[in-house]
C-alpha cells in the first residue's frame, strides 16, 4: 500500500482498542531506544525510517497479534507522535481538508468543500491534546501555559493555529488550525469552481490593471485572501509589489515582491513588531503597491494615506459582510485605534482612498462566490455613497442544496470607467447593461 493510500486510510477510520493499545506499549520503549538528539539534527525523511525500523522490531520481538494493516496503523501513529503532531498528521497530509478544529481530545472536526464534518481521530486524553499544542507553540519560541493561555502560531507549511487552554477554555484544550494551500488557486481556477464568471473576471483585471485602489471584504472563512492573491496576479511585472500580513499566506509570482510579516511578542513580552509598523515602514520602501493581506486595527489609517499619496493600486482585505459594512468597520478601527478624526474627514479620506469593494460570501452550499463589486461613488452630506456595479443573484436551491443564480450586472456603467480608459483599459459598455436591458 501506497504511502498516500495509507494517509487516507488512517484519515478516514477509527483507530481500534488494540492498535491504541499496542502504541501505547510500543511509543515508550521506541522513545528508549532512539537517540533522540541525533533524529532531531537528521532530515525527516531519514528520521522516519529509523522510528519505522525501531517500531517493527520491536512489535516483532513482542510477537504482537496485529494484521499487516493494523502494524501499519501502529507503526506510523509512532512516527507521527515522535516526528510530527500525533493523532491530527493524517489530517495534515489530506490536500481536501481546508481547517481542523480540535474542541477537547475526543471532538476533533475538519471543513472540507465548505463543510464541516465530525472526524474519528482521537487523542489519549487532554494532556496528550497539551503536549501536541505545546509541541507546536515551542517551535516558534512561544509558551502556553496558565499564565499565557491562549496562542497563536504557525506550522512549517504556512499553516495558522490558534490554541487556548483552561482556565479560558473550560471543557479543555482547544485547537483551531487554517490550513495553507501549498498550490494557490488562480482566477481561472475561481471561475472553473463557479466563483466568478467571465465577465467578472475582465472587470476585475481592468480595476487592477488601471491601478484602482480595492478593498476586499467578506466573513470568516469566505475565501477573502484567496481572492485577493487570484487578483494580484494581475499586477505587471515590472511593478515592485510589498505585501504585508499577519501570517504570511500571499503567494505572488511577481518577480518583485517583498514579503513582510508581523511579529508576536516573545517570552519576555518584548519585540512585537505590528502591521502598522509594516505599513509605515513599507512607504520608505519605494514600493509601487502595497498589498496588506487584512486590515483590523491602527494600519488602516495609514493604509488609507498611502493609498491618498501617491500608492495607487493597493489592495486590502477586511472583515465585513457587506461593502457597506466594510466602510462602517474602517471607519471602527481607525477610531479604536486612538486616532482622533472628525467622522466627515475620515470619510471623505475613505471615500478618496478607495475606488472599488469586492464581496465575496461563503454560500450555504459550502461554495465562495463574488456577490457583489461596488463603486465608493463619492459623499452625498456626511455619507458615502455606493453603487452596485456587479453582483451575483440567487435564485434557488436545487435537490441536491446547491446555490442556483447567476452573475448579472446592474445597468449602470460605473463613473471609473473613464479612469479605466485613461489608463488604457477597454472595456465595452455592453458589459455593464442589465440582462433585461440586453436582450
Amino acid at each position: 500500500m501506497s504511502e498516500h493510500a495509507m494517509i487516507s486510510d488512517l484519515t478516514e477510520s477509527e483507530v481500534s482498542p488494540l492498535e491504541a493499545q499496542w502504541k501505547q506499549l510500543v511509543l515508550p520503549r521506541v522513545l528508549g531506544t532512539l537517540d533522540l538528539s541525533m533524529i532531531a539534527v537528521i532530515d525527516e525523511k531519514r528520521a522516519r525510517v529509523q522510528i519505522r525500523d525501531v517500531a517493527n522490531r520491536l512489535i516483532n520481538e513482542e510477537a504482537a497479534p496485529l494484521s499487516v494493516i493494523q502494524r501499519r496503523h501502529v507503526v506510523r501513529q509512532i512516527e507521527d507522535e515522535v516526528m510530527g503532531l500525533g493523532p491530527l498528521e493524517p489530517l495534515l497530509a489530506d490536500p481536501s481538508v481546508s481547517d481542523i478544529l480540535v474542541n477537547g481530545p475526543n471532538n476533533i472536526y475538519v471543513e472540507r468543500s465548505g463543510k464541516l464534518q465530525r472526524t474519528a481521530v482521537r487523542f489519549n486524553d487532554d494532556a496528550h491534546l497539551l503536549n501536541i499544542i505545546d509541541r507546536i507553540v515551542s517551535k516558534v519560541g512561544r509558551r502556553i501555559d496558565e499564565s499565557t493561555p491562549m496562542v497563536d502560531a504557525r506550522l512549517k507549511d504556512g499553516s495558522r493555529v490558534n490554541a487556548i487552554i483552561p482556565p479560558l477554555a473550560i471543557d479543555g484544550p482547544v485547537l483551531s488550525i487554517r490550513r495553507f494551500r501549498k498550490d494557490a488557486l488562480n482566477i481561472d481556477d475561481l471561475v472553473r469552481y463557479g466563483s466568478l464568471n467571465p465577465a467578472l473576471v475582465g472587470l476585475l483585471r481592468a480595476i487592477v490593471m488601471a491601478r484602482l485602489n480595492v478593498m476586499i471584504s467578506g466573513g470568516t472563512g469566505s475565501g477573502k485572501t484567496t481572492l485577493l492573491n487570484a487578483m494580484s496576479a494581475f499586477i505587471p511585472e515590472r511593478e515592485r509589489i510589498v505585501t504585508i500580513e499577519d501570517s504570511a499566506e500571499l503567494q505572488l509570482q511577481q518577480p518583485h515582491v517583498v514579503r513582510l510579516e508581523t511579529r508576536q511578542v516573545n517570552v519576555e513580552g518584548r519585540g512585537q513588531i505590528t502591521q502598522r509598523d509594516l505599513v509605515r515602514n513599507s512607504l520608505r520602501m519605494r514600493p509601487d503597491r502595497i498589498v496588506v493581506g487584512e486590515v483590523r486595527g491602527a494600519e488602516a489609517l495609514d493604509m488609507l494615506q498611502a493609498m491618498n499619496t501617491g500608492h495607487e493600486g493597493s489592495m486590502t482585505t477586511v472583515h465585513a459582510n457587506s461593502p457597506a459594512d466594510a466602510l462602517v468597520r474602517l471607519e471602527n478601527i481607525i477610531g479604536m485605534s486612538g486616532v482622533s478624526i472628525p467622522y466627515k474627514p475620515l470619510r471623505q479620506q475613505i471615500c478618496s482612498a478607495i475606488q472599488a469593494i469586492v464581496e465575496i460570501e461563503r454560500m450555504s452550499d459550502g461554495k465562495r462566490r463574488v456577490v457583489s463589486v461596488q463603486e465608493v461613488f463619492g459623499m452625498q452630506g456626511d455619507e458615502i455613497r455606493l453603487r452596485e456595479i456587479f453582483a451575483f443573484r440567487q435564485t434557488g436551491v436545487d435537490a441536491q442544496g446547491a446555490v442556483v443564480g447567476t452573475f448579472a450586472a446592474c445597468g449602470t456603467p460605473p463613473a471609473f470607467l473613464s479612469k479605466l480608459r485613461s489608463r488604457g483599459e477597454t472595456l465595452d459598455e455592453t458589459l455593464f447593461a442589465a440582462p433585461e436591458a440586453s436582450r
